[in-house]
């Protein structure tokens, strides 16, 4: 029986929501402009295209821990009386809207109708049905389906013969890219394609594989051993993978970034789930994140259109205006525009939390 929230994954979905929501305050590159050199700050920002760094694993991140919140909602309304039949008409319907939702997206930024299909809502509108199907069955076949989507995915881009688009470590030239000109007459300025959702639907099975570990595995140090040694493993396997001649590529969710990225964030799921394994927070982690899981689709759809598009150029005619009149660098005054907008997010967050106004779908 289901009955409560697992912080784990609220705080875990919140954190990740907080760093996509930095983003697009243009926090990460204020500060890289300040800093060009910093290792750290390149980390977030992803790989130019072959290698792993750590927004690299924002996606996985969001795509399982997506997966995790999907089980623990599905057998919370099976607890309470419903089927797998009467929920089919609400996941489809959650699915189209993330579609619209993902495309619309893209839309908003280019400032005209496009068919664009390489946002994160849009991937998670079909790795949303392929899980959901795949709850009902064991846990061997779940995962057995898991592998065969990797495998199918690799396949069509090593065993491509199309003329131009048969070299699958190369970009715009592989397989992927080939069917976004079938399908949207167009590629992707960052070489992103939109079949990943093929391959990173193992992200959201393997999500939903750890809500059914955390609900149904006790006692919580075997739970938290389980996950150490799943994120070991998917490391083990990506960068071997990789050594081996499958480079770790994220903009085409090759084999090995799928796996490599897996383990590393199912060892930082391990550490979230440590956290909450006992009565008290071993590190007390600030409540506006645990806010922000809790309105996850309200807040991302927010500060993907609101933020960008107006909240930080409005705000800039008061924080820079500041920055002025005490003399603060320019480079400075940027970063500080965005930590203001940045803390009004959080603030949406913990207001809409405090009094119970959640989106859900």
């Amino acid at each position: 029986m289901i009955s409560n929230r697992f912080p784990a994954v609220d705080y875990f979905r919140g954190f990740i929501l907080f760093l996509l929501a930095a983003e697009t305050t243009g926090l990460y590159e204020h500060l890289e402009t300040l800093f060009p050199h910093s290792f750290i700050l390149k980390q977030f920002f992803h790989a130019d295209w072959q290698g792993l760094h750590f927004w690299d694993l924002i996606q996985p991140g969001f795509m399982l821990i997506a997966g995790s919140a999907l089980y623990f909602s599905t057998y919370k309304r099976l607890d309470q009386g419903a089927t797998y039949a009467t929920l089919w008409p609400h996941v489809i319907k959650r699915s189209i809207f993330l579609f619209l939702a993902g495309t619309g997206l893209h839309c908003i930024y280019r400032g005209e109708m496009v068919l664009e299909l390489w946002n994160v809502l849009t991937q998670l509108a079909f790795t949303t049905l392929i899980t959901f199907f795949l709850l009902r069955f064991s846990i061997p076949l779940q995962i057995a389906a898991s592998v065969l989507l990797l495998l199918i995915s690799h396949s069509l881009y090593v065993f491509s013969s199309i003329p131009g688009f048969d070299q699958p470590y190369t970009p715009d030239h592989n397989f992927g890219s080939y069917i976004d000109l079938l399908v949207m007459g167009k590629l992707s300025n960052g070489h992103w394609i939109a079949m990943n959702f093929l391959p990173t639907a193992a992200h959201t099975i393997w999500g939903a594989l750890i809500g059914r570990i955390i609900h149904r595995t006790s006692p919580p140090q075997l739970v938290f051993r389980t996950f150490l040694g799943l994120g070991v493993l998917g490391i083990i396997a990506g960068y071997g993978l990789d050594m081996a001649g499958i480079p770790i590529i994220k903009r085409t969710a090759t084999l090995s970034f799928t796996l490599a990225s897996a383990g590393w964030v199912t060892l930082l799921m391990a550490l979230f789930y440590k956290n909450w394994s006992a009565e008290k927070q071993i590190i007390p982690l600030p409540k506006y994140l645990n806010s922000i899981g809790n309105n996850s689709l309200l807040i991302y759809l927010f500060f993907e259109t609101i933020v960008p598009q107006w909240l930080n150029k409005k705000m800039h005619i008061f924080v820079g205006g500041f920055a002025d009149l005490v003399s603060m660098p320019e480079a400075w005054g940027d970063v500080l525009n965005s930590i203001v907008v940045l803390m009004i997010i959080v603030k949406l967050a913990t207001w809409l939390d405090s009094r119970k106004i959640y989106f859900k779908l």
